[in-house]
């Protein structure tokens, strides 16, 4: 039996966030009282952040297969396939109970953590997104967040060297008391140069590689998964400390020892550090691991086990190596001024022995931290859908053109240069189209192919209804891809919600998890990777339900894209899709209106696939100069942003509908395009879009230094761009 260093007692066992019958199951399981240490890595493995305990039974009903998917959910990244012998490798996680508590370190470290997800598994860094959301500009710790975060983002982003090349920001009281940062990193590999963190062999070392083990971040998982109250301050010794220039000479490392053949598994540590990268990898190659944590490098002194096992510092990997090449793997990291210590062996018995000062701190059974781990099917509500808001019943502007001034200018929708501008976005020298439009380019090094990557989800939709709001996160990625000319191949996903023991905030969940399903199986655009974050409440109160969707496209050549900008006076401005004036939820409706309610626009995804599918097509052939899809604030502040892009005006008559004419104009309807195409195109389009069976109608040209809707605004390009590009700045205090 193992010595205790601690009583364990039910105080404590709730400190570490198991519930009492988790804790019948560890006693169940092991047959004894567990000693701290074993006590932490049960807490670790079997927390809400690293066994999705609340989440399991319903991801598995996600699309997760497809022609072009190489590796889907279950490693550190999921990987498809992009010709030619290559392979994208991507991923989203969390970073919010961190970044609340420590913006700075809290982004810093998401990004960083992101990274290292993709370059563990043999893929080099090209591209990095993240999604945000704050509280009310109002709130006295907003303006905090936001200048916290960014900063973080930027810091480390910038540092390691990897292009930021897109995002979004967004602000509602909701978030006041839980911030949500949510980082996304894209790798690429040579297809047969993939490494897994499965361990294969017996008697092979186990190696620790990178930077030391402090205590920073123990308990930061478990931190993670647990709500607020009012002692979030309290917490900032959970928030790991990030060293980007660290982690540069890591990923250098890794890329050249993967070069020789000597790994043969290997594993970020990430959430949980020591304990679930050594688990994982044992467990999954049906292997025992020892560990002896007097062979760890620490740069604290009186560590003990328990914080050694539980710490998740940054930068550090775990490998099992091919003996043969251990000096060779060895020289390389020292070449690179990083620690490489052996510091344990894999064994044949399936347990997982930890040692300590030449004592066994922690002996259990390894497949069983994982396969045992409490799987909940939580009761569920199935939430009442909202009515359908009649357009009429809202109130037209009184003035067109201050709406959309207002609009344009407002948090949600004024423009983020203020945020993308302290990120590189042309590091590395591939960034075809940067951040502001509808999503980002990157070009393949050394070839003529483009990844496309884009990130989205609309919360007020999700909130009224889930699964719709699940399934329009789904349909506005692949459209943002498709509106550059990428074929949408895969997307990760990143599901924030509040205490899933709460039947309404698991039905969110649920309902949620069912319309993105719904709408991966109809776009053939499958999920591969991804992350739950649940808890995010504080004193009670939930986030808005926040399923994150990031997803990557492939274009076959990089000059056949398209941007947002009208760029040529004469084009004809098309709109392809069917224009209802959908007013529930819209941003005109909280903006102008003062309202929130109405259920959001309904997602037809048949039509999202035919539209989208004519249209790229259109964009391959060259046959259109501008393309911006339909999202907030609806067809005049798509327009507006095209204009501004272009620095051109545009003169337009008002759309064909039957809803009244603030609804067309400001209505938020799924699967529209505005095109921009040369005169001398323009019916031959119509034809093609009408062949293909899309909705189609000619608005207006480009052209003047004004956007006009004949008979109801007229309003300069220079006024509207001064109105979008000033509410960042003010409100940061720099102009």
């Amino acid at each position: 039996m193992l010595k205790n260093e601690i009583a364990i007692t039910p105080e404590l066992v709730a400190d570490l966030g198991l519930k009492p019958d988790e804790y019948q199951r560890v006693l169940d399981l092991i047959g004894r009282e567990p000693s701290l240490t074993e006590l932490g890595i049960f807490s670790a493995m079997w927390n809400e952040h690293c066994s999705y305990k609340s989440s399991r039974k319903w991801l598995r009903t996600l699309p997760t297969t497809g022609p072009r998917v190489v590796c889907g959910p279950g490693e550190n990244a999921g990987i498809v396939d992009i010709g030619d012998g290559q392979v994208a490798v991507f991923k989203m996680e969390s970073h919010n109970h961190p970044s609340y508590i420590e913006p700075y370190q809290g982004a810093a470290t998401g990004v960083g953590g992101i990274l290292r997800d993709v370059f563990t598994m043999g893929a080099r860094p090209v591209a990095a997104l993240n999604a945000l959301r704050f509280g009310a500009p109002d709130h006295p710790r907003t303006r905090h967040l936001v200048a916290g975060v960014v900063a973080g983002i930027g810091g480390y982003g910038n540092s390691f060297g990897v292009p930021t090349v897109g995002g979004e920001v967004n602000f509602h009281p909701r978030y006041n008391g839980n911030c949500l940062v949510n980082a996304f990193a894209l790798g690429i590999a040579d297809a047969d140069k993939v490494f897994y963190s499965k361990a294969e062999g017996v008697g092979l070392p186990v190696v620790y590689l990178g930077a030391k083990t402090g205590r920073d971040g123990v308990g930061g998982s478990t931190m993670a998964s647990a709500e607020f109250a009012d002692d979030a301050d309290e917490k900032r010794p959970t928030v790991q400390v990030g060293d980007p220039f660290t982690e540069k000479r890591l990923l250098e490392a890794c890329q050249e020892l993967m070069a020789t053949g000597a790994v043969v598994a290997i594993q970020d540590m990430g959430a949980a550090g020591l304990t679930c990268s050594a688990v994982e990898m044992g467990a999954k190659g049906d292997l025992g691991v020892r560990l002896d944590l007097d062979a760890v490098p620490t740069r604290e002194t009186g560590m003990s086990a328990y914080e050694m096992m539980l710490s998740e510092s940054q930068e550090r990997m775990l490998m099992v190596l091919r003996p043969e090449k251990r000096a060779a793997a060895e020289a390389v990291f020292k070449k690179w001024d990083l620690d490489f210590a052996e510091v344990g062996q894999t064994t044949n018995d399936l347990r997982f022995h930890v040692l300590r000062h030449g004592e066994e701190v922690a002996n259990l059974p390894i497949k069983e931290l994982g396969d045992e781990a409490p799987e909940y099917d939580r009761p569920w509500s199935e939430l009442q859908k909202p009515a359908v808001l009649a357009a009429d019943t809202v109130a037209e502007p009184a003035d067109y053109g201050q709406a959309l001034l207002q609009l344009i200018a407002a948090p949600d929708l004024c423009s983020r240069r203020w945020v993308w501008e302290q990120y590189d976005y042309l590091v590395q020298g591939n960034t075809v189209q940067r951040p502001g439009g509808d999503a980002a380019i990157i070009r393949v090094d050394g070839t003529n192919k483009g990844l496309a990557v884009a990130v989205d989800v609309t919360p007020r939709y999700v909130e009224a209804d889930p699964r719709e709001g699940g399934k329009q996160a789904v349909a506005e990625v692949w459209r943002n891809l498709t509106a550059v000319g990428a074929e949408p191949l895969a997307i990760t996903d990143n599901l924030n919600f509040g205490n899933p023991e709460k039947p309404d905030v698991m039905g969110q969940l649920v309902a949620a998890i069912k319309g993105i399903g719904a709408a991966c199986e109809v776009l053939a655009f499958p999920v591969v990777s991804g992350n739950v974050s649940l808890y995010n409440e504080t004193s009670g109160e939930a986030i808005l339900p926040t399923p994150a969707i990031a997803g990557i496209g492939l274009l076959p050549d990089v000059a056949q894209n398209a941007g947002i900008a009208l760029e040529d006076d004469g084009d004809v401005i098309l709109l392809a899709g069917a224009l209802t004036g959908w007013l529930g939820q819209s941003i005109y409706l909280r903006e102008i209106a003062g309202r929130e309610d109405g259920g959001p626009p309904p997602v037809d995804l048949a039509a999202e696939k035919r539209n989208g599918d004519a249209i790229r097509k259109l964009i391959r052939a060259g046959r259109i100069t501008a393309c911006h899809d339909i999202s907030d604030g609806g067809l005049l502040v798509a327009l507006a942003e095209m204009a501004m892009a272009g620095e051109r005006g545009a003169n337009i008559h008002a759309p064909e509908g039957a809803a009244p004419l603030h609804a067309l104009l400001f209505g938020e309807d799924q699967g529209c395009y505005l095109l921009a195409v040369a005169a001398e195109e323009a019916e031959a389009v119509i034809a093609a879009l009408q062949n293909d069976d899309v909705p189609v109608q000619r608005l207006g040209t480009v052209g003047g230094a004004d956007l006009v809707v004949e008979g109801t605004l007229a309003v300069p390009v220079k006024t509207l761009r001064t109105a979008h590009e000033s509410w960042f700045p003010a409100y940061m205090g720099e102009i």
